[in-house]
């Protein structure tokens, strides 16, 4: 329909590592991630790319950037040091184990360095994991943003 009406120029945003948000996490004894979740956030994000170049071949003049959520946020968990975290388990605010057993509200605890979290609550990024996010798809390599970055994005 946006197509119909004249878009030519589309951002999109595939799923991130949802097996490792601390709401997955919680179930686990381990705290580890959720795999068939994850996996089910790769099937996803796979039709999804699919489905934007079956698109991109049908409708003429259309260009797109893709952003690989899973890929950034894998590696920032994995290796989350050189990024400034030193927590990726647990939320920065909420209550109870990894503070995943209920939602940030008013009577939660917030840490004190909510930077250094990767998830502000039991779903969502902290302001920093978003900033590497929007970073990397402005300007991100073609490892994180294809066919095209935002920037490039804009510029065609």
């Amino acid at each position: 329909r946006l197509y119909g009406y004249g878009a030519r120029k589309f951002v999109c945003v595939g799923l991130g590592v949802i097996g490792c948000i601390p709401a997955q996490r919680i179930k686990s004894q381990t705290e580890e991630c959720n795999e068939e979740a994850s996996h089910w956030s790769v099937m996803y994000n796979e039709a999804l790319k699919s489905m934007l170049q079956e698109l991109k071949s049908e409708l003429n003049g259309m260009t797109y950037t893709y952003f690989d959520t899973y890929s950034v946020m894998q590696s920032i968990i994995q290796n989350p040091t050189p990024q400034g975290f030193t927590e990726v388990k647990s939320a920065c605010c909420g209550l109870g184990r990894l503070k995943a057993k209920v939602p940030c509200i008013p009577i939660s605890s917030v840490c004190s360095n909510r930077s250094n979290h990767v998830f502000w609550d039991l779903y969502h990024p902290t302001q920093a994991t978003a900033r590497i996010f929007v970073d990397t798809i402005f300007d991100g390599p073609s490892q994180y943003t294809f066919p095209i970055n935002l920037r490039n994005l804009i510029a065609a």
